[in-house]
Order: C-alpha cells, then structure tokens, then sequence
C-alpha cells in the first residue's frame, strides 16, 4: 500500500480531464445554461432572414444562393465569438465565487484550468452549433449546395475560430478579473466585428468607408471560408489561412492567459 508521503500526484492530462468532466456536468444537471446559450443564435437568425432577405434580389448578392443558405455560416462564425466571450465571463465568475482560489490551493498545474475551462466552452459551443445547424435545416428551409458535408466542414471552422477567440478573452479574464469589464470590452469587440463584414451583407454592397473595414476585418475572412464550405465553394486557401491564423491567436492568448494566472489573486 502506498503512503500518503509517497504519492506523486497526477498527470497534467488527468488534471485537465477531472477538471472538464466536472464543467461538462453543469450542461447535464442545469440545463438551462445551454438553453439560454441557444437562443440568442436562433434569434439573430429570425431577426436577420427575415429583415435582410430582400437583399438576396439585388445585384451584388451570390447568383442562386437563398439569403438563410447565405446567413447561417455567418451565424455559426458569431455563435463561436459568443462562445469565446463566455470563456472569458464563466472565468471570471468563477474567480468572484471563489472556485479558482480554492483550485489554486491543490498541487496542480494552474495551466491546466484554464485548458479545462477552454475545452468546456468549445464542447459547449459545438452543441449550441449542432443544435443551431438542426433548426436552421428543420425551421428555416436551410439546404445549402454544400449538403451536410459542407455544413459539416462550416461548423468545424467556426469552432475553431471561436476556440482561437476563446483564449484572447480567457487572457483578458486573467488580467482584469472583473467579469462586468469583460462583458464591456467584449460587446465593444463583437458589434463592429459582426456587422463591419460580409456576415449579413456582400462586402460589394456595403457604403463605401464600412467596405473598406470589412476588407481588413478578420470576421470578414472567417465567414467567408466558412460560407465557401457550406455552399460547395472553393475553400482551401480561405480555410487554410483561417484555421492559421486561429492557431496563432490561440498561441498568444494560451501563453498571456497562464501569465495572468499566475498572478497572485487579490
């Protein structure tokens, strides 16, 4: 038998998994947390097809392609970027109830909280894409040319792109540790991301100055790669670059996050 002055801990990998099997417990026992994650894509989708739609009949808009066909990569790709705002929220919020201080009294690897926490928020997001992609295809008359597929291959990237996303906010819950200033910094963030690109309108049919934005926004980049797969396109380069540049963030953000961690709390 093994004394206690014996015992070597556990592998950082069993640290990780112990630590998001307890997050992915919340989803099971409170569902509610998932529900009210649902809702908000499912209304921008209802609000956006049907104030926008009309747009599918001018000249700069894709030859016979549906404005929901065109929406919903759109909505996948924010639905990430939402997600990665929730990383950055449930973090901080675990912080003011006190969870993190107690699991920075264990001999663990503080790193592997944060990993836990990011591989909670992308199962997370993957269901809320899932159950989004189902409804879009069962409600709104969704068939893009690229079948299952091609949505498939959108989901995936978007989940990506929210996952690079999710450690930029996780970094930033880290150095502010106030989850009312998260949110704050995140709307200024999401607003001009989302509506300065080609998510509800063509980059052609955007006013002049918002077109030029659009050029240079990275939201613009990842709808688009998500979009192309979607409706059969070709993708390679656009998702090539995309899943690239998500790598990146995800390695600066992992790296600014620990940093910030490890800070002592106050």
């Amino acid at each position: 038998m093994t004394s206690p002055s014996e015992w070597r801990g556990t592998t950082v990998a069993t640290e990780i998994f112990v630590l998001t099997e307890k997050s992915l417990r919340k989803l099971v026992t409170d569902p509610k947390l998932l529900l009210f994650s649902v809702v908000q894509p499912l209304i921008l989708l209802v609000l956006f097809g049907e104030i926008f739609s009309s747009i599918a009949n001018t000249p700069n808009f894709p030859h016979g392609v549906g404005y929901i066909d065109f929406l919903v990569p759109a909505i996948l790709v924010n639905t990430a970027m939402q997600s990665a705002l929730l990383s950055g929220v449930g973090l901080n919020e675990d912080i003011k109830n006190g969870i993190i201080a107690r699991l920075r009294s264990l001999p663990i690897w503080l790193g592997s909280v944060l990993v836990a926490r990011s591989l909670f928020d992308l199962a997370r997001g993957a269901v809320r894409q899932v159950v989004l992609v189902v409804l879009a295809f069962a409600l709104f008359g969704f068939s893009p040319a690229g079948g299952v597929p091609g949505v498939l291959g959108a989901v995936a990237l978007a989940l990506v792109i929210g996952w690079g996303l999710g450690w930029v906010f996780l970094a930033l819950a880290c150095w502010l540790r106030n989850a009312e200033a998260m949110q704050g910094v995140g709307f200024v963030v999401m607003f001009p991301l989302m509506f300065a690109s080609s998510a509800f309108v063509p980059v052609s049919g955007l006013p002049g100055w918002v077109r030029v934005v659009a050029t240079v926004n990275p939201m613009t980049y990842g709808v688009d790669a998500a979009r192309s797969l979607s409706l059969n396109q070709p993708a390679v380069a656009s998702a090539g670059a995309t899943l690239a540049i998500s790598s990146m963030i995800a390695l600066v953000g992992a790296t600014l996050a620990v940093y910030g961690f490890r800070r002592p709390m106050k």
